[in-house]
């Protein structure tokens, strides 16, 4: 698989930070190690999500004082400088998270983004009635069209916007073609184009920046005329350096 548009961004960036902040050539580590499901989101009352049943893994990246997390199917360990990490082949989603997860860190660090760790506890369940309320807040009833189940989301999706009006497509196969919360889940795979055309929001993981799925889905949206909104911690800092909306409540 090719390079992807968004992941040479973050690649550019890491390099205009480095060389602003005169950290190129210096020792500088960057640690990456995989946080279990307990670490990551703490003790949640539901046992759905994605971490828990072992189908994405977090990753975290240290730079100085900063911390970014990064989602992923295909973790690794990794200790290195940057400019290790600027040397990495983006064809892969351990190195694309890898990359992610250091830029969040070195953004974290400088203070140019905050909320990069991910909710916890009781968090993730109180994270989607906010998120849904600022959603109608921005938009009004509109079509919301989620890309990456996140099921406490999409159950106060349901609740706030109308089961009519909220569709969602996953990765995962085990999946596709069940009932969540009244809405049966679509082909992540072949039925993105069908749900970018239903839809008046794309309300899209930021997972997607790291397995390599952004790129298509945002020439989509944007050919379709539709509005791209991120959720999660793995975008916060490509959302920041695009402009790009995201909304992540209760993101440390």
């Amino acid at each position: 698989m090719a390079e992807l548009a968004a992941i040479q961004l973050v690649r550019n960036k890491l390099v205009e930070l480095v060389k602003e902040n005169k950290a190129d050539g210096q020792p500088v580590v960057v640690t990456v190690g995989a946080l279990s499901p307990q670490q990551a989101i703490g003790n949640t009352v539901r046992q759905d999500y994605a971490i828990l049943e072992g189908k994405e893994v977090m990753i975290q990246a240290q730079f100085g004082g900063g911390f970014g997390q990064a989602f992923t199917d295909s973790p690794r360990e990794f200790e290195g400088t940057i400019e290790d990490v600027l040397s990495f082949k983006l064809d892969t989603n351990g190195n694309r998270a890898i990359m992610v997860a250091t830029l969040n860190a070195i953004a974290s660090h400088l203070g140019i983004i905050s909320g990069v760790k991910h909710c916890r506890n009781d968090e993730p369940e109180k994270c989607g009635a906010i998120i849904a309320e600022e959603l109608k807040k921005k938009f009004g009833i509109v079509k919301i069209g989620m890309i990456g189940l996140q099921p406490a989301i999409l159950e106060n999706l349901v609740k706030g916007f109308g089961v009519d009006n909220v569709r969602c497509t996953d990765m995962n196969p085990r999946n596709i073609g069940q009932n969540k919360a009244g809405v049966i889940i679509w082909n992540g795979k072949t039925q993105t184009n069908e749900i970018i055309d239903w839809c008046d929001i794309i309300f899209a993981t930021g997972s997607t920046i790291a397995n390599g799925s952004f790129d298509d889905i945002n020439d989509r949206v944007q050919k379709a005329g539709k509005k791209l909104v991120l959720f999660g911690i793995t975008g916060a800092a490509v959302c920041a350096i695009t402009g790009i909306d995201r909304i992540c409540p209760y993101g440390h």
